[in-house]
């Protein structure tokens, strides 16, 4: 999925609405993935390895005579070539596997949602933190965050709005920006959070003559 200089503008175009009628500010984050799951191609990559060693010992006859078939020959191993031949065979596993899951998307699909959902909030947090916390005067800053890879979005909140709102308010954005990119509409999904974000803001934090646009309007994509 990708978003277009029309989605950019699009987005850009909501934010400043919605902003016309709050004191809040909206910023916008789009992430083509939230992590590289290296640990998860490295988890699975043991499990191929130990599962291949739990076949060897559970039946090492047949493994012996898959290598006597190899090269048409009866064989007498020594303890140290057993041991040998079975090292080079885990780290064949090992390295067979790390290469397939270089291939992201069989890693993304075969990283749990939970671990998925947790990355994604732990970016959302960290990008929040550094570029939205604390910026406003009133801190009435809401990030909202979209990482494309898996299908996953988060809204949050500075303290004044965190204060006085649940993560129930949100449910609307949410599933407006999760269901358009999981039709692979990404832009569609951010214009319409955008649009919700403003409803909540606009309910708490109603314009006022004093505000003043603290934030940048624009879509920023990683």
């Amino acid at each position: 999925m990708r978003l277009t200089e029309a989605d950019h503008a699009r987005v850009t175009a909501a934010v400043t609405a919605a902003e016309a009628a709050t004191d809040g500010e909206i910023v916008t984050i789009v992430a083509n993935r939230s992590d590289s799951y290296h640990d998860v191609a490295l988890h699975w990559a043991l499990l191929a390895m130990f599962l291949a060693l739990a076949i060897v010992a559970t039946v090492p006859d047949a493994v012996l005579g898959l290598l006597d078939r190899a090269d048409g020959w009866s064989h007498d191993y020594s303890r140290g070539a057993l041991l040998g031949l079975l090292l080079m065979l885990l780290a064949a596993v090992f390295l067979v596997w790390r290469v397939i899951l270089a291939w992201m998307p069989l890693r993304m699909a075969l990283t749990p949602r939970s671990t998925r959902r947790r990355r994604v909030r732990r970016r959302a947090v960290a990008f929040f933190a550094v570029g939205t916390e604390k910026r406003t005067e009133a801190r009435v800053g809401v990030l909202l965050y979209l990482s494309l890879a898996e299908h996953q979005a988060e809204i949050v909140a500075d303290a004044a709005i965190h204060g006085i709102t649940t993560p129930e308010c949100w449910g609307e954005a949410m599933t407006a920006m999760v269901e358009a990119v999981r039709e692979g509409r990404p832009g569609d999904g951010m214009v319409a959070a955008v649009e919700q974000i403003g409803v909540v803001l606009a309910r708490h934090f109603p314009k006022t003559a004093s505000d003043r646009n603290e934030l940048p309007d624009r879509l920023i994509e990683l």
